[in-house]
């Protein structure tokens, strides 16, 4: 199964919390308007991975506080990350965790945050619907296509199995700015931010979905959303982790086989922060309520897995419990 690493900082005041925790205690969704009177903007950027879910909440969210401005920007994990830790928005997507230096970024901005899972997501493979020849692939294919050393050398398919045809391999695939480039290549190539960079390369996703879907010989690789979406014009290509002591063989991604762990090594959470600074506003406390009583729902009609309800509990719970947190820290220094 999936593991979760949550970062609990601190800053807030402790009267708006605790009336925003009253709300989530007592039954989390708003009936259609009761926030009509809450003002203000909330600024959300990063993952083209979760966009589709945040942007399926915030549009739930306007119907209930219309005079709260959301907008939700598409940078990628990294692109938002960098404006996360200066303190230029008040929630990233994440399809990764923060890494070290980004965490050090915050520090030195005096910027303190908190991680909440939102749902899962499989990480596709894709082919052109027209390829009758790839069944299923390996783990280590897909390394021996994406990794650095395959540059100007892996160039056709035949050299990836034999029987496949002697055709040009055309890659397309996350940009280097993406969370799930850096997700992608640690799970295959064994080391984050390492590939080939010959490839077709976009942080948006429809981009690549554009791409496979019109190349005959392309191979791609992006979130599963993307993939339900087109997939009238794309093929799944079956995973095989060979490191699998269970010996499942090729498993399909599916809100079954990511949910349950089968689809390995390229099942992953997907997350957002929450700089505490941004928890100080009445308008983000509740909208990260809502986030949080609604993303199970959302992210399925999204296409991508929501977590077990249990587990929605408990992120709620860890934020009631950075809320508090930051309240009294920022009531002590009073």
């Amino acid at each position: 199964m999936l593991n979760f690493k949550l970062t609990n900082k601190k800053l807030h005041t402790a009267l708006l919390i605790s009336g925003s925790l009253f709300f989530a205690a007592c039954g989390g969704n708003t009936s259609e308007g009761e926030n009509s009177d809450l003002t203000g903007s909330i600024q959300i950027d990063g993952s083209s991975t979760v966009y589709p879910i945040t942007e399926a909440v915030a549009e739930e969210f306007r119907t209930e506080a219309p005079n709260v401005k959301v907008t939700v920007g598409v940078s990628g994990t990294g692109g938002g990350m960098k404006k996360f830790t200066r303190g230029d928005i008040d929630i990233v997507d994440a399809s990764r965790a923060m890494n070290a230096d980004e965490q050090a970024a915050a520090q030195g901005n005096d910027i303190s945050f908190e991680q909440l899972s939102v749902a899962y997501d499989g990480l596709t493979v894709v082919v052109h619907p027209e390829n009758d020849w790839v069944k299923d692939i390996t783990v280590a294919e897909l390394k021996k296509i994406w990794e650095p050393g395959a540059q100007g050398t892996i160039t056709r398919w035949n050299q990836v199995r034999p029987e496949w045809p002697d055709q040009e391999l055309h890659l397309y695939g996350a940009g280097v700015e993406s969370g799930t480039y850096d997700y992608f290549t640690e799970a295959i190539v064994g080391k984050s931010h390492s590939s080939r960079g010959d490839y077709t390369a976009s942080e948006d996703d429809n981009v690549l979905v554009q791409g496979v879907s019109t190349d005959p010989y392309a191979l791609g690789f992006f979130g599963y959303a993307y993939y339900e979406e087109n997939k009238g014009k794309l093929k799944a290509i079956p995973v095989n982790d060979e490191d699998d002591s269970n010996g499942t063989g090729a498993i399909l991604p599916s809100l079954e086989t990511v949910k349950d762990g089968s689809y390995t090594p390229l099942s992953r959470p997907l997350f957002i922060y929450v700089n505490s600074k941004a928890v100080a506003r009445p308008e983000v406390v509740e909208f990260v309520n809502f986030y949080l009583d609604n993303a199970g729902e959302l992210s399925q009609e999204v296409g991508y897995i929501p977590l077990p309800e249990e587990e929605y509990n408990k992120q709620k719970q860890k934020f009631q419990k950075f809320a508090t947190g930051v309240g009294a820290s920022a009531n002590n220094q009073q």
